[in-house]
């Protein structure tokens, strides 16, 4: 009977750590932390790797983040909405890159300010935008283009 005891103790101690880890996840994370923010448009033409959720940084400092992102029936161009720090004002010909973290990271925006004396306001556009690089299809291309040169040179 104490082991049982012991075992319904323990398991309701792990049970709490668990619950305040989901917490202290659901805290931290940045979902609720831009509510204050004003929200700005830019489009890409490929947006492969965000996510609602993706930060936004400039100069590697978390500024925002992706709020939502859709398909522009017209242009066909992924538009993505974002949500920015109010603190930080952004001057009208500030551009957006979707930069990868790492070789096996995710995706993130980062927003490089131009030197403009008015700023975006809350439902602005981002002007200038560079899209994701697929870093496979790169690798791809390079050793096509390598494997073509070796054959055209072994010919001669």
């Amino acid at each position: 009977m104490r082991r049982n005891m012991i075992e319904t103790v323990m398991g309701a101690i792990v049970l709490v750590v668990a619950i305040g880890f989901v917490v202290f996840a659901f805290q931290s994370t940045t979902i609720s932390a831009n509510a204050g923010g004003y929200e700005l448009k830019v489009e890409f033409d490929d947006a492969s790797g965000l996510v609602t959720g993706t930060d936004v940084r400039m100069a590697g400092v978390k500024v925002g983040t992706v709020v939502s992102q859709s398909l522009n029936a017209e242009t066909y161009f992924a538009e993505v909405t974002l949500s920015i720090d109010e603190r930080i004002k952004l001057p009208s010909d500030t551009s957006a890159r979707i930069i990868p973290e790492g070789l096996l990271g995710g995706n993130y925006v980062a927003l490089e300010p131009g030197g403009e004396e008015d700023y975006l306001s809350d439902g602005g556009r981002i002007q200038y935008a560079q899209g994701s690089i697929n870093v496979v299809d790169l690798l791809g291309r390079f050793i096509f283009s390598a494997a073509e040169a070796g054959s055209s040179e072994g010919g001669q």
